[in-house]
């Protein structure tokens, strides 16, 4: 072959490796983070007590008005794991629920009163709330309240017409909102379904919030499962780490560009 011939043709390999795409086996994957937040507890210490001895950074969410709402805090705080206030709005009832026809210095009182009832408190989330959430002067006022005094926000959204997530965010309070409910529909088939739904927005967003609640068929699954988190490419992270990874931007499905737009 003549030589002009033999250097085109290497020319041309070369030019085919350059433009090659690169080994997939090199690309790192995405990161795919995990919070698992537990509500309504304070009511049964051995049932709760299962929820605090789950193997990770589970965030506990007592309830003020339970009979065990301060020791179970306490006991949640010595074992290092994070405790919020579980604040229930209407339609939930009781002495710390908050409603929209109470005025605010009652609101305050309210919460004031919840804050002590859950020593350690490191941040809150609503109980309930779908009427509540979506009044913006009470939610105003709550998240400044809450950045006085340090402390994070998680919108439950109970309702697709909350404005809580988009009043923190209005202020740079530090706070994440919920993706996925493991536990609407109490049968095992459907929490492990929707825990493979948390875990599928994961890999698809970069993270996910997942709230269950103490229910003895959510807490079979968890056991079994969380383990398995690591094997499945997902990194469960404690909620403040959450909250720095998403640095208070709103994820798509609750609204465009980072910013919250309640429905």
């Amino acid at each position: 072959m003549p030589l002009r011939a033999v250097l085109l043709a290497l020319l041309c390999c070369l030019s085919g490796l350059a433009h090659a795409a690169p080994d997939s086996s090199d690309a790192k994957p995405r990161k795919a983070y995990f919070t698992l937040i537990i509500d309504d507890l304070g009511q049964n210490l051995p049932r709760d007590r299962r929820a605090l001895a789950l193997p990770g950074p589970v965030t506990l969410a007592v309830m003020p008005d339970t009979p065990h709402a301060a020791d179970f805090a306490r006991e949640a705080h010595k074992a290092s794991k994070t405790v919020i206030v579980h604040m229930p709005m209407d339609p939930a009832t009781g002495p710390f629920a908050w409603h929209p026809d109470l005025p605010m210095d009652e609101l305050r009182a309210r919460l004031q009163a919840a804050l002590k009832a859950v020593p350690y408190a490191a941040g809150m989330n609503n109980h309930e709330g779908s009427k509540m959430t979506s009044q913006p002067e009470a939610m105003a006022m709550l998240m400044g309240e809450l950045q006085a005094r340090s402390l994070f926000f998680v919108d439950s959204r109970t309702s697709a017409a909350t404005v809580a997530a988009a009043k923190a965010q209005d202020i740079g309070l530090a706070h994440v909102s919920r993706d996925v409910f493991l536990d609407d529909v109490r049968t095992p088939e459907a929490v492990a379904k929707q825990l493979q739904t948390a875990i599928a927005h994961a890999k698809k967003f970069g993270s996910v919030v997942v709230i269950g609640h103490p229910y003895p068929v959510t807490l079979d699954m968890l056991e079994r499962e969380l383990p398995n988190l690591k094997a499945n490419g997902i990194d469960w992270i404690p909620i403040r780490q959450m909250i720095a990874q998403r640095a208070n931007r709103a994820m798509p499905a609750h609204g465009k560009n980072g910013t919250y737009t309640p429905k």
